[in-house]
């Protein structure tokens, strides 16, 4: 028994739809990849399904940048309007205003005389020196904070030993103590 044909319209059950976008999608995904090794071909695949979620496959000799380059040459429909050429204009002139002000910093660090360049030497190891102080003096904030702590520490168990022993004696003046003696060794006079 083979597959019945079916009407090529929307699928309205929405459970229906997504689980046939799944499979179809994968299909899709596995004939690029088969065309690709069988033929040889540049093949390149944008999808985008109702959740706006986007699946691409691109063959592995190309990418998708190069595919759409040779598509807009090729079939002489534009993909990118003005703006996106405006966009790629004014990156390029940053990138040379870039290039330039690098090249003018080497010339200018390159163009100081010697006196100049022990000043930002000294200005440099001067604040190399500030930051390795400040870094030093951490240690010692935290073994004061520790002594500070453990300060604390003893004087809270000294006032909770008071407290205890207060307790106490509040009881010891209540409840008086009755003390047994047992002698240690049998009594002789009971001997004799």
């Amino acid at each position: 028994m083979g597959r019945g044909k079916i009407e090529i319209k929307r699928i309205e059950n929405t459970s229906n739809r997504q689980v046939t976008y799944s499979k179809r999608k994968n299909g899709i995904i596995k004939k690029a990849k088969e065309i690709t090794v069988l033929c040889d071909a540049n093949v390149s695949l944008v999808i985008y399904g109702s959740s706006g979620k986007m699946y691409e496959y691109c063959s592995p000799k190309t990418n998708l940048i190069d595919m759409l380059d040779r598509y807009q040459r090729l079939s002489g429909n534009k993909l990118w309007d003005a703006k996106h050429e405006n966009l790629q204009n004014e990156i390029d002139r940053i990138k040379k205003e870039n290039e330039s002000m690098q090249i003018e910093l080497r010339e200018d660090i390159t163009s100081l005389n010697y006196e100049e360049l022990i000043g930002y030497e000294d200005a440099l190891e001067n604040g190399l020196t500030n930051i390795r102080e400040k870094k030093d003096e951490i240690p010692k904030i935290m073994r004061k904070r520790e002594q500070v702590l453990e300060e604390e520490n003893k004087h809270l168990m000294y006032l909770v030993q008071q407290s205890e022993m207060a307790a106490m004696g509040d009881y010891q003046q209540h409840e008086p103590f009755s003390f047994r003696v047992q002698p240690m060794q049998p009594n002789l006079h009971e001997r004799m």
